[in-house]
């Protein structure tokens, strides 16, 4: 089997804490986390890529050498007197603070180059997107980068869409909600996390949040809810809730991310969507007992 899953959005230089004064350098971000675990689950034969916009300094060189090592097909513009962003993760009793230096990110213009932009999403079977890579565009680009992955999805891509809410990098709460809207309204299936949409609109409920994003016009939902039960529905299976393994977390740093991995990776393969989102599940709580964005050694002797 083979395929072809492309993810959008933001990598960025992430110093993660490993001590009480100790940081390990690295490379993520949430759409690329995504992309590496899917790298992990999907079979040999998929294509996993990434598409963004980097500089042209040594740290960009080395960030699109690292996609390549790990697998994924580097497709990034580069973009002369910009750089890559960075973050620092602090963490305290297994939940994560941050810290950006991204001001000058060459990905802010992800959506600048309408003819690159067409040209990268064309004939993508599976195309994957959060709210992090829609927040660090200007409103006009927003709308661009959705107005383009609707006719993706028109023309038979399968676009997901993970909301993964950053409200400092908004201009407000309601360019939040007009921006979460747009990118669902593009994507046959959204990644929710219950808490942040009960904060933003208000839902009593997570078969609320799933109503408002299948009148959106999604296909499928999966509203993630910390450690109480996901609920997830779609338009051939109706609604069901599942119970997530109880962990005692290390950093919860791609958790969220990972999940979206073993979701897409599942579906992608044609398993059944409550056997994707238990498997999503398991891994998910095995990444946050361990530091850092992307954890090798929970692969380590397993074949991609």
């Amino acid at each position: 089997m083979s395929g072809s899953l492309l993810c959008l959005g933001e990598c960025m230089v992430e110093l993660a804490q490993t001590g009480p004064d100790t940081y390990r350098r690295g490379f993520a971000g949430d759409t690329f986390n995504t992309a590496w675990y899917a790298r992990k689950l999907l079979p040999p034969a998929w294509d996993v890529s990434y598409g963004s916009c980097i500089g042209t300094d040594a740290v960009s060189d080395e960030m699109a050498g690292f996609m390549a090592d790990q697998g994924i097909t580097p497709h990034l513009r580069r973009i002369p007197d910009r750089s890559v962003g960075l973050y620092m993760i602090s963490t305290k009793d297994g939940e994560r603070s941050f810290s950006y230096w991204r001001s000058h990110s060459a990905a802010r213009l992800l959506a600048d180059d309408t003819g690159w932009l067409d040209a990268l999403l064309k004939d993508r079977a599976h195309i994957h997107l959060s709210g992090i890579t829609l927040a660090i565009l200007p409103p006009p680009h927003r709308a661009t980068l959705c107005q383009t992955l609707r006719r993706a999805r028109e023309a038979g891509s399968f676009v997901s869409f993970d909301t993964n809410l950053r409200p400092r990098l908004w201009e407000d709460a309601a360019a939040m909600k007009a921006g979460l809207t747009l990118g669902a309204g593009a994507a046959d299936l959204v990644l929710p996390s219950f808490d942040e949409e009960t904060t933003l609109f208000g839902d009593p409920t997570p078969s609320d949040t799933i109503a408002r994003y299948r009148d959106g016009g999604a296909r499928v939902v999966v509203v993630k809810n910390g450690a109480a039960p996901v609920t997830l529905w779609s338009d051939d299976t109706g609604t069901q809730t599942l119970d997530p393994q109880p962990v005692t977390p290390t950093d919860t740093t791609a958790a969220g991310d990972s999940f979206a991995a073993g979701v897409l990776a599942g579906l992608a393969t044609g398993t059944p969507l409550e056997d994707a989102v238990r498997r999503a599940m398991a891994l998910s709580a095995q990444v946050i007992q361990h530091p850092g964005a992307l954890v090798p050694q929970i692969f380590e002797g397993e074949s991609p």
